[in-house]
């Protein structure tokens, strides 16, 4: 296609009066500039339609070149006047705002300004960055005092110096170190944690406010809490609060007419009555609402039950279900299959029975079953088991490994490890190798060996001396202290006391798992002698709530006690 001829006429200026903003945009403004220039013009790409008093131009200009004539040599002209006034229009442009980019919801309020304690950063050192689009305050005794406590192998100076590489990858974003760029604030999500909309201040200047004559001035946390008062008072429009783990430093500012509150950040439940507590009871009217649409098949002596109704959104996967109704067989069940509005249940096996004894132990009540099917089931990699003292949760666990190491070889040994917590006073060093220092903190398990060891009485003394001296091959018990860097190939990993760690080793002990390992979790949530954890922070607790409906994991809460008539009247009156 030959190119047009070139213009012999330079184009028409637009009339100064085409740029008033008050004209309305022509309907003409959505047809494509192209659409007026012959098929043989140049034409530059259309503009893209706005719908703007800045695109009014364009759309008078384009009136004013259809009124010329066809002539054409002046076709031309017609569309370098349509492109010409780019450059005119540009400070017009700014009107059409551009769209702003979703940023996060918030509130109507104004942004709070927390004042961090000290031991809210050495209990959490990802707590700069959990408060939403809240604003941090950090005073400067709270950085002297973690300048303090930065030294050792401990749990807290590792948080220490975790919460002090943080702030200076924040203070190194700064473009210069001058006290006015300080006071504006350091973005907290310019390190990458987006979740984190709100700005750090540092104290930059002295404050000097002066606190009742009941608090001696020395005292760090006096010296926070005239921060706090001193921030109020400056700040009236905002909402200024102090978020302290200490309860005393809380109950000294509530005092003081200062508004402050716990880290809750930590807590996976705020009421641990809401854990999850992997069995769920079947409505009395099961059959009738689900037996409609119900499919069942058997399968290796096993029955499969697909159901569609009112119940499955209800449901998680390898939750345990049971249905008891006077006059009828009793349903025990695990949900193995969750697809859309259908869910696939499995029956359990019956440990109850004798024929089905695990090691010498059978279930003695319902929880129990569950517990046991969970333990020798393959395919279940990770078990919890939750429950008040004598429920049995570590005689069922020693028996299952026990059972699936010497009998069916699935696993290679078995390794128990457990959170040295003493409940008392603490006795000193203990001498010897690792499994003699840890063999004080394993009475529970030689307890429970006892028990195993015992049942087999037709295989005389010197038989139950061998099978001792085999089981106690099998079993190795290690210190919590020395689990980093490791992996257990095709191992039973038992973690006793479980309630006593922290999230943080909680996660630390359950990724050494390799192939083929199985952990189980047991603990007491009543129980916990740490501190700082409660039932709600608790690893046990955090495990059980980001574990379930996973399909290779189960969780189980033994309610009855099975030790002895004196132990469960004790647990219910003491």
């Amino acid at each position: 296609m030959p190119l047009p001829k070139p213009p012999t006429k330079r184009a028409s200026r637009l009339e100064p009066t085409a740029f008033a903003a008050s004209l309305a945009v022509s309907k003409n403004q959505a047809v494509p500039v192209a659409a007026h220039a012959p098929e043989k013009s140049p034409a530059p790409p259309p503009a893209p339609v706005v719908t703007t008093a800045a695109a009014q131009p364009n759309g008078n200009r384009r009136k004013t070149a259809s009124a010329a004539p066809a002539a054409p040599e002046m076709r031309a002209p017609a569309s370098l006047a349509l492109v010409a006034p780019a450059s005119s229009s540009a400070p017009l442009r700014p009107v059409a705002q551009p769209r702003p980019k979703a940023a996060k919801p918030r509130s109507n309020e104004a942004p709070k300004l927390f004042v961090l304690d000290t031991n809210v950063l050495m209990h959490d050192p990802m707590s700069l960055f959990r408060f939403e689009e809240h604003d941090i305050y950090l005073p400067m005794i709270t950085l002297e005092e973690l300048d303090g406590h930065k030294k050792g192998m401990t749990e807290v100076a590792r948080n220490v110096r975790q919460v002090s590489r943080d702030l200076d990858t924040l203070a190194a974003s700064l473009k210069s170190s001058t006290l006015e760029e300080m006071a504006k604030g350091l973005a907290l999500d310019s390190t990458g944690h987006r979740e984190a909309g709100g700005k750090l201040f540092f104290q930059t200047q002295l404050i000097d406010t002066p606190l009742p004559q009941g608090l001696p001035q020395g005292k760090a946390d006096n010296q926070i809490l005239g921060v706090v008062q001193a921030l109020k008072a400056q700040q009236p429009q905002r909402e200024v609060v102090l978020v302290s783990k200490d309860i005393n430093m809380r109950i000294k500012a509530r005092a003081l007419g200062l508004p402050a509150e716990d880290y809750r950040n930590d807590k996976t439940l705020e009421d641990s009555d809401l854990l999850y507590t992997g069995v769920q009871a079947l409505p009395a009217d099961f059959w009738e609402r689900h037996g409609k649409t119900m499919e069942s098949w058997q399968q290796g002596g096993i029955t499969f039950y697909r159901i569609s109704g009112p119940l499955v959104p209800s449901l998680l996967v390898n939750e345990l279900i049971y249905l008891e109704a006077p006059g009828a067989a009793p349903l025990y069940a695990k949900v193995t299959e969750i697809t859309g509005k259908t869910a696939v249940l499995r029956t359990l096996k019956d440990y109850g029975h004798q024929k089905n004894a695990v090691w010498g132990v059978t279930a003695r009540n319902r929880e129990q079953n569950f517990a046991l099917n969970l333990l020798m089931d393959p395919e279940c990699d990770f078990v919890t088991l939750t429950g008040t003292a004598g429920t049995g949760k570590t005689l069922m666990t020693l028996a299952a490994g026990l059972s699936q190491v010497l009998d069916e070889r699935r696993y290679s040994e078995i390794i128990v490890t457990r959170v040295t917590v003493p409940v008392g006073e603490d006795i000193g060093f203990l001498p010897g190798t690792e499994e003699e220092k840890m063999g004080p903190w394993m009475g529970a398990l030689d307890d429970n060996l006892e028990v195993l060891a015992r049942g087999d009485s037709a295989a005389g003394e010197w038989g139950r001396a061998a099978t001792n001296d085999l089981v106690r091959s099998k079993i190795k018990i290690k210190s919590l202290n020395f689990m980093r860097g490791r992996t257990f190939l095709n191992k039973y990993v038992i973690i006793d006391e479980a309630q006593n760690l922290t999230p943080k080793q909680m996660k630390t002990l359950i990724t050494r798992a390799g192939p083929g390992t199985k952990i189980v979790c047991l603990g007491n949530l009543a129980q916990i002698d740490t501190p700082y954890l409660t039932e709600g922070s608790s690893g046990l607790t955090y495990a059980v709530d980001r574990f379930k409906g996973w399909a290779h994991s189960g969780h189980v809460t033994l309610a009855r006690g099975e030790r002895s008539r004196l132990a469960d009247f004790a647990s219910e009156v003491l």
